[in-house]
């Protein structure tokens, strides 16, 4: 069962703690900086346990709690209460409150997490609810911007996806979708009027069903206050303006932790195949060698011994390239895989130019490739 914990805090800095210190449980965090939108949340989504700071404008933690035991509903709702206070006269009237708990700022994650266990249950996520959506699944993208030219650029710019891109340019519209209709990531830019996309991130978090669903931010790539202010608000990250299809993909991929390596990696008769594509990039160069010693140790211990790297979608040997597959071979070596390439004459000949190269099987396909390290 998935437990809802509410935060009511108007410090953003301890939302965004309090979000990243839950993240590897079965929980959905619920926040908001208004004590009066946090009595609200409670009403309506029935957390199992809330968050309360002490020291808030308009009304204090005090008066939030007395709210709270006043509402036959939410009365017993568990409550620990978060302060920046150390005076002796302030603590003693915080133990003195029908709280279970309470935590003197800053505290850390860890410490948290701690006082929430005496409370309620608190489980990681099993493997089934961190199972990761892959690159080529259908995700579906919400785009909040007032600007045609910008939504029709992002739907450009994905078009050779799978994924659905939805528009729309008001909070309220926006956060109707995400709620009925449910979204994967909502990009919202930075720039629409009267805080629209803070607005919608605020929202966000206030619903149990959205309370996770992570945004993106959109601005010009020279308003640096705007980005440095979506950073503190909770978005995560900021896709800038003109929009570069490569970056964006990237940064959707980056945000969702879509599984990318299938493209790259393919385990095959015990092979390990590595395939480079063409649109051969620093972002996937990243990749492939963060990835490719665990890979190669994954193949010897499936009892495999053979590496086969296509190199034929490159269009030349640039640099990079040249470092990685120097890099795949010679870890290869450590771990006595034998290797083969596959690539057109062309590639064949170009590759054969290094010194390095002179002693490589080159093939024409895969099953060329391994019949000649039979």
């Amino acid at each position: 069962m998935t437990i809802k914990i509410l935060i009511i805090d108007d410090d953003e800095t301890v939302r965004l703690i309090v979000a990243k210190a839950f993240k590897p449980y079965d929980c959905t965090v619920l926040e908001t900086d208004s004590p009066v939108t946090g009595l609200a949340i409670a009403s309506r989504e029935r957390p199992d346990i809330i968050l309360l700071d002490y020291s808030m404008p308009v009304m204090d933690g005090f008066e939030v709690l007395a709210r709270l035991r006043s509402d036959a509903e939410i009365k017993a709702t568990p409550v620990i209460m978060l302060t920046a206070e150390t005076r002796r006269q302030t603590v003693m009237r915080i133990a003195q409150l029908r709280v279970h708990d309470y935590l003197i700022k800053p505290f850390k994650g860890d410490q948290l997490v701690e006082r929430i266990r005496r409370v309620v249950n608190l489980n990681l996520k099993t493997a089934s609810a961190e199972k990761r959506k892959r690159l080529d699944d259908a995700i579906s993208i919400l785009v909040v911007d007032d600007k045609p030219a910008i939504i029709a650029r992002v739907r450009a710019a994905l078009a050779d996806t799978p994924w659905k891109v939805t528009s729309a340019d008001q909070p309220g519209q926006a956060l109707d979708i995400c709620r009925e209709q449910g979204v994967d990531i909502v990009l919202a830019s930075l720039s629409l009027p009267n805080d629209v996309a803070f607005i919608l991130l605020k929202n966000l978090r206030s619903y149990a069903n959205t309370a996770s669903m992570p945004a993106l931010g959109m601005c010009v790539c020279t308003a640096a206050a705007e980005q440095a202010r979506a950073q503190l608000a909770g978005f995560a990250g900021v896709i800038t303006k003109p929009i570069v299809p490569a970056e964006l993909k990237a940064k959707v991929c980056q945000t969702l932790s879509l599984e990318t390596l299938y493209k790259y990696f393919q385990q095959r008769d015990g092979v390990l195949a590595l395939t480079l594509p063409k649109d051969f990039d620093p972002s996937v160069d990243r990749e492939v060698l963060t990835h490719l010693e665990s890979q190669l140790v994954n193949i010897v211990d499936a009892g495999g011994d053979k590496l086969i790297m296509d190199l034929s979608a490159l269009e030349t040997a640039t640099l990079p390239v040249i470092e990685l597959v120097l890099s795949a071979i010679k870890t290869a070596g450590k771990l006595s895989l034998r290797y083969a390439f596959v690539g057109s004459e062309e590639t064949k000949n170009e590759w054969r130019s290094f010194e390095e190269a002179q002693s490589w099987l080159f093939a024409g396909s895969f099953e060329q490739a391994l019949a000649l390290l039979k």
